[in-house]
């Protein structure tokens, strides 16, 4: 099957709706009916996540009009719900005959016997999944899952804005501003810190997806992965930690990342779709994310992590913006993330951080293994951890008891604060006893 038109039209098109007026819904049902048309689609239906793990039909052309906002299904049920818990494309022939097809009689999709989804995915999660659907049986082609991966993309960003569901119907959980809460974790590198909240955000917003010149963003992206491999070298040299054998080690991981060919020529291929540089290192890194972390291989899982660390750090590269982000501590902190690189971590005033928190991570990341070198407390796997607080809310970190005192209470403050300064005044007696002449 032929694409009624170029990828980089489709993007540019979709654009131009979302820029429309009107509402968002009605913004969204000429979406589909765009990328239907393009696609040659009988069908195409937009499902969007909502609080409870539920994927909610917003928008559909071919199917029945009553079923968006009533049809739901939980991730991992029916083909969308597949789609959404593997965070991977599914291409079916003959959809109808899948285990996991779960027929909706409001929707009146009974008769489409091809089924091709695409999780809409943003910062390494599921937002919701994108559906293209023909009464023909047939296997959609690689470039028409490229095409619908790539819209789903620009998909992302609409989700992410907050123009399409309330972003707290979104949230899990959302906890009173102002209240103690003490929260468990895994320590990963131990010590005890106290500071106020620093956000950690490794995802980077792209203002722009839709390219102009394929040959000129091709060029941008060779220049900013230069200056990534530059930058690498640099890290190398830097006189804390280059003794260490094991940062050496998590280097050269990097670098083994920064000149493989194959990353380069996936973001190559995803440039000539009508993506920017930016969009096409975000959307070959999604696509990695989603896949890597469902791997049952610890190893697989962490070296995803490092991947996407890179490719955070290549698109900075990428917008000119390296020396903005992240780097200015004023004061004493504990830095907040789902997960936070190597690299990244060398970006900060090391002075200023007391402590790290991450709702991710595991004792043999690499990240653990710089912390520790370091002598930064870390607890990770904090379940909810970003959801609990706010910028500049007072933390104590005990890696000894795993726990993570958010806003704490005057008495527990004061005592931990005793405790962090006879930590002090012991390493200071000991240093001194260090460098007294041995007497034998």
């Amino acid at each position: 099957m032929e694409l009624h038109s170029e990828p980089r039209m489709l993007l540019r098109r979709l654009h131009q709706l979302m820029a429309g007026k009107g509402t968002a819904q009605a913004r969204l049902d000429k979406v589909v009916k765009l990328i239907a048309q393009n696609m040659i689609a009988e069908v195409c239906s937009i499902y969007l996540a909502r609080a409870g793990d539920l994927l909610e039909l917003f928008a559909t052309e071919g199917l029945r009009e009553e079923a968006v906002h009533k049809t739901r299904l939980h991730f991992a049920e029916g083909l969308v719900g597949l789609v959404a818990e593997r965070g991977l494309p599914l291409n079916l022939s003959e959809a109808p005959k899948h285990p996991k097809f779960a027929y909706r009689p409001e929707t009146g999709e009974d008769i489409y016997h091809s089924f091709l989804g695409v999780p809409i995915l943003r910062g390494g999660k599921v937002l919701g999944v994108l559906v293209v659907q023909n009464i023909e049986p047939r296997r959609y082609a690689e470039e028409e899952i490229e095409v619908l991966q790539t819209t789903a993309m620009v998909l992302a960003e609409m989700v992410a804005s907050g123009q399409l569901v309330d972003p707290n119907e979104l949230a899990e959980d959302v906890s009173k501003a102002g209240q103690s809460i003490t929260l468990d974790g895994m320590a990963l590198a131990h010590g005890v810190g106290i500071g106020a909240v620093v956000f950690h955000e490794v995802a980077v917003k792209i203002e722009k997806l839709v390219s102009e010149s394929v040959d000129d963003e091709r060029v941008r992206l060779e220049d900013a992965i230069a200056e990534l491999r530059f930058q690498l070298e640099q890290m190398s040299n830097d006189p804390e930690l280059s003794y260490s054998r094991e940062y050496r080690e998590v280097l050269e991981t990097y670098r083994m990342f920064a000149y493989d060919r194959g990353w380069h020529t996936k973001m190559g291929e995803a440039i000539a779709t009508g993506l920017t540089a930016e969009g096409a290192v975000d959307r070959v890194q999604q696509e990695n994310r989603a896949r890597l972390m469902k791997s049952h291989d610890p190893y697989l899982r962490e070296r995803g992590q490092d991947l996407e660390n890179l490719a955070t750090r290549l698109i900075r590269i990428l917008q000119g913006n390296m020396e903005s982000k992240h780097h200015v501590l004023t004061e004493d902190s504990i830095i907040f993330g789902r997960t936070i690189g190597p690299a990244e971590l060398m970006d900060y005033d090391r002075s200023r951080i007391k402590g790290i928190v991450l709702e991710e991570g595991s004792p043999t990341t690499h990240l653990t293994i710089v912390a520790r070198a370091l002598e930064i407390p870390l607890i990770g796997r904090v379940a909810g951890a970003l959801m609990h607080v706010q910028e500049g809310d007072k933390v104590v970190v005990d890696t000894e008891s795993a726990h993570v005192f958010l806003r704490p209470s005057e008495d527990i403050l004061d005592s931990y604060i005793s405790n962090v300064a006879a930590r002090v005044e012991l390493a200071a007696e000991y240093l001194a006893e260090s460098k007294l002449p041995v007497v034998t």
